[in-house]
């Protein structure tokens, strides 16, 4: 266990961040209002239910290198380098929020992928990999509305 703590701590960090993303994409969804309603409604869904799955996966990851999942928001709230959003922004201000955290989430994969490479733990740095993926494109599908 001693060799996968620096590994399950940063994925400790990408689990509450990515659940906090959920969350705050989630929220959007419910109150985003405006001309683009529609629009963002159905992108912020998509978005929040595949985060929803990642959440999963990236606890079941952490639970595979024999530590415990956090689970609480109260642990999410310490460990989350993505910040909740405790008003109603506008539709772009949402936008521009979920890009910022797309690049947040895809920088901690990255030290994820960092841990795990140190003690050659591929499937660990895989899943890194395909979270930085899928946040990239989230990001570049919500900047296209900002253009």
């Amino acid at each position: 266990m001693k060799q996968t703590s620096a590994v399950v701590e940063k994925l400790n960090v990408l689990l509450a961040s990515s659940y906090t993303l959920y969350l705050k994409t989630h929220n959007f969804h419910w109150n985003v209002t405006g001309p683009m309603f529609t629009t963002l409604h159905t992108l912020f869904e998509t978005q929040y239910n595949e985060l929803a799955l990642a959440v999963d996966e990236i606890a079941e990851r952490i639970r595979t290198l024999g530590a415990p999942a956090p689970g609480t928001y109260k642990a999410f709230a310490s460990l989350s380098l993505v910040k909740e959003e405790e008003g109603v922004p506008k539709a772009m201000d949402m936008i521009s929020q979920l890009v910022a955290d797309s690049a947040v989430i895809s920088e901690i994969a990255k030290e994820v992928i960092a841990a795990a490479e140190d003690i050659n733990d591929q499937a660990s740095a895989d899943l890194a990999t395909r979270r930085i993926d899928v946040h990239q494109k989230n990001a570049w599908m919500l900047r296209s509305h900002l253009e």
